[in-house]
């Protein structure tokens, strides 16, 4: 009777122990402690452009917390369906999200809307490109591209045997704009003579559309093509010519490797790992971030072999000034392709006026 109970005792204990060391497992789960952040991509993740180099710079936020955050992602959301927008913020927000990152202009609203709504009001948003924010748990976030667009269009002015540089563009939005005179700028302080030709395709994610709009250039006479588009369509288009290709968001050298030349480029986790700290410390608040060349938010992707010694020298030099704050982009005086003074001679743009531009700097056209 006494080896009877003995053992009763041990096996009560050792199961005792082990529903212990089951509690302590539980309470330890990653992905139900992990803070949970959606993210909503107009187009898809392996895009080649615009959606993956978002999506690169949130695996390296997910991999640099180590298992602190987990990461909800919905892909090919159409950005002019605020509907859709919506429904796909509720239902990361129902599997968990308590931040919602939004990565087209055209999610503004939605966002917005959700954002000043008091049911989510614990809810942290933050929306790539857009103008909107409040000052409790809405924050937007964009960068100085006009630094490496004036870099890469030292890149084309002296690459061009032509001097007729073709741009694909998205929309003749302020954005866009802003990039279009900072390429052109560019260009135009090593080679006067060049003109920029531009084709608006007023989307920013269509790729058939954007390849047809490079052909279009191309049939002009443009010997470089760049781009404010989504997808590499220009790029290929470009080596299909056998010309020059200058891409967007991101190193596309290995895609086209026989017409890349550079590309203005994001490191969206320079932006992400600061903020996601911030919220975790609860110590954010709500920011217009503006990110630049020093700050290592934007850059420039590094030079192929097919741009000369003498081009990499000029555009590293500029480089070196710009990051140093030494070479601002807009200075005046700068004439608008009509003619008029729109930056009169003394003065320098800031942000809020760079953010004013409704118009094309000289030697610009944008045609069909």
């Amino acid at each position: 009777m006494k080896k009877v109970l003995s053992v009763l005792l041990i096996l009560a204990l050792v199961f005792g122990l082990a529903a212990c060391g089951g509690g302590e497992t539980a309470e330890e789960p990653a992905g139900d402690e992990a803070l949970k952040v959606g993210f909503i991509y107009i187009g898809t993740k392996n895009d080649g452009g615009f959606t993956q180099a978002h999506h690169e710079g949130t695996m390296a936020m997910e991999e640099y917390f180590g298992g602190k955050v987990t990461t909800i992602i919905k892909e090919g959301v159409d950005d002019t369906d605020k509907q859709a927008a919506k429904e796909a913020a509720l239902g990361m927000i129902d599997q968990g999200a308590s931040v919602i990152v939004a990565c087209s202009f055209g999610f503004m609203d939605a966002l917005d809307e959700l954002a000043n709504d008091p049911a989510y009001a614990d809810i942290k948003f933050l929306h790539f490109s857009g103008y909107k924010m409040n000052d409790t748990n809405f924050g937007n976030y964009f960068g100085a591209t006009e630094e490496p667009r004036y870099l890469s269009g030292i890149v084309a002015g002296m690459q061009t045997e032509t001097n007729k540089l073709g741009y694909v563009a998205a929309f003749p939005y302020t954005e866009v704009q802003i990039g279009i005179n900072a390429f052109t700028l560019g260009a135009q302080s090593v080679n006067p003579d060049v003109e920029v030709k531009v084709v608006y395709i007023n989307s920013w994610y269509d790729p058939a559309q954007e390849k047809a709009a490079a052909e279009a250039l191309l049939a002009q006479g443009c010997d470089v093509i760049t781009q404010h588009c989504d997808t590499t369509g220009p790029q290929v288009a470009a080596a299909e010519k056998g010309v020059y290709a200058i891409g967007y968001n991101m190193d596309n050298s290995a895609v086209v490797p026989e017409s890349f030349l550079t590309a203005p480029i994001w490191h969206h986790e320079e932006f992400l790992i600061a903020t996601i700290q911030a919220i975790m410390d609860g110590t954010w608040t709500p920011e217009s971030y503006y990110g630049t060349m020093a700050d290592g938010y934007v850059d420039l992707a590094p030079m192929t072999d097919l741009v000369p010694a003498e081009t990499k020298a000029a555009v590293e030099a500029v480089k070196a000034q710009i990051i140093a704050g030494e070479k601002p982009i807009f200075v005046g005086p700068i004439y608008d392709n009509a003619g008029n003074l729109v930056v009169p001679e003394g003065t320098t743009l800031d942000r809020g006026g760079i953010w004013e531009t409704n118009y094309l700097v000289k030697g610009v056209t944008a045609v069909q």
